[in-house]
């Protein structure tokens, strides 16, 4: 049995750490990988595809009020 350690689950809300509107994304998806965990995330009608240090379950408010 193979263990997987996702740091987030299917329906969480999250936000991409450049995102400089920090829009809120849905995890509607994850792709495993052989090295890594890919998660889908939505937004509105577009999705894509992040790695777990690209995503933050907080708002970045360093970078929403630096742009």
């Amino acid at each position: 049995m193979m263990l997987i350690d996702a740091k987030f689950k299917i329906g969480d809300t999250v936000y991409l750490q450049t995102d400089i509107d920090q829009q809120k994304r849905l995890i509607t998806g994850i792709n495993l990988r052989v090295n890594s965990i890919v998660y889908l995330l939505s937004c509105g009608t577009v999705e894509s595809y992040h790695y777990d240090f690209e995503i933050s379950s907080e708002v970045n408010v360093l970078i929403t009020s630096t742009n």
